[in-house]
């Protein structure tokens, strides 16, 4: 689980953007009576045209200007902010892929989330996510919008953790409270499949290991407890592959140090397997090509690639010399694995893996880089 240190705020929580489609309208300080507000939302997305060619035409509008394109009215807001907008650009071949990568500076102050593009160019930082300052929190993306869940903080001297929830959307550049977890937790596992959340294990607010799981339904903005897995885990992960939900590393109460078993959640059955032959100690992992690639703390130059076809596991050799200690995070960005060191080295060069590339060809460096140390990174296209 990646650590949070706040950020100097440049805006205040207030600003922070609510999630109703009809929140007020900022654009020129006006205050509209309930019946403009209605005749907007029933309005033409743009005038003289259906609206299945309005929304096509919006589809084509580069992603650099979706915040402007926001704040023209409530209609252009709440489609930009709908699944069916991001179909829309899938269709006209106008989805862009960027990385948003939550770095601390070389002193270990303060941390800001920041995106980069393909050719590593940055093109904003967020603005700072609400709430108190965490570590142990979850992050994953959910309808093209970034999900910062649940922690551990220290407030007025008294550490608890939590059950809050914050969505960016990628779109707007703004940040809005989801429902709250059924149960507070942190160094706990959360990923995505089908098109819901997940969040497994972790630690209570007693500090308590977990073994509850509860999913998140983006329609209901609603959290709901699902069969817990067998024993409890904490300080693991997770990942969808193949429509399941995978559950690796960490450890659990029935295990002496780290566990090698992996928990898969069918969702189609609402029931857990067990297997055997897992990753431990994982201090990176990310999914690409529909397969899980993971770094172990003990063996930081080898990756670890997992099949879930047939529940195999391929070591591919990282091309570094000099310290076995030095760790990576890492990035998904173009079908591509980026290898970003955790050491504050400025000459560093960002290790790239293609594994579609020939045979002997597949590492490359890449000029692709965060600005400071890089705690965890999120891939959205939109």
């Amino acid at each position: 689980m990646p650590g949070f240190v706040r950020e100097k705020k440049r805006i205040t929580e207030p600003n922070m953007c609510l999630s109703s489609p009809l929140m007020q309208d900022h654009s020129k300080g006006n205050h509209r009576s309930p019946s403009q507000a209605t005749d907007e939302i029933e309005s033409p997305l743009l005038p003289g045209l259906p609206d299945d060619v309005a929304k096509y035409c919006l589809a084509l509008v580069p992603r650099s200007s979706f915040p402007s394109m926001g704040g023209v009215c409530k209609r252009w807001r709440s489609f930009i902010q709908s699944k069916e907008f991001l179909m829309e650009r899938k269709i006209a071949g106008m989805l862009e892929e960027w990385l948003y990568v939550l770095t601390m500076d070389s002193e270990g102050k303060e941390s800001h989330w920041e995106v980069l593009d393909c050719l590593g160019q940055k093109h904003r930082l967020l603005p700072p996510m609400p709430g108190p300052e965490k570590v142990g929190f979850g992050t994953t993306v959910l309808n093209g919008k970034l999900l910062v869940l649940a922690g551990y903080s220290i407030i007025n001297g008294t550490a608890s953790a939590s059950a809050d929830v914050y969505q960016y959307d990628s779109c707007l550049n703004c940040w809005s409270k989801l429902a709250n977890l059924n149960v507070a937790r942190y160094d706990f596992a959360c990923a995505e499949v089908n098109g819901v959340v997940y969040v497994v294990g972790g630690y209570g607010v007693e500090g308590e290991s977990l073994s509850t799981a509860e999913v998140y339904d983006p329609d209901t903005d609603k959290w709901t407890l699902i069969e817990s897995l067998r024993r409890p885990r904490w300080g693991c992960f997770a990942c969808g592959l193949n429509g399941k939900l995978y559950v690796l590393g960490g450890r659990s109460s029935f295990t002496i140090g780290n566990s090698r078993f992996v928990d898969v959640y069918n969702p189609e059955k609402q029931t857990w397997c067990e297997m055997k032959n897992g990753c431990v100690m994982v201090t990176a992992h990310a999914v690409l090509e529909k397969k899980l690639f993971c770094m172990e703390w003990k063996n930081q130059r080898k990756l670890a690639i997992f099949n879930p076809d047939d529940n195999s596991w391929k070591m591919v050799s990282v091309p570094l010399t000099g310290s076995t200690s030095i760790g990576f995070r890492f990035g998904i960005l173009d079908g591509k694995l980026l290898l970003f060191s955790v050491e504050g080295d400025p000459g560093y060069h960002t290790l790239l893996y293609d594994p579609n590339a020939a045979p002997g060809s597949e590492w490359q460096t890449s000029e692709i880089k965060p600005s400071g140390l890089c705690l965890c990174s999120v891939t959205i296209k939109a």
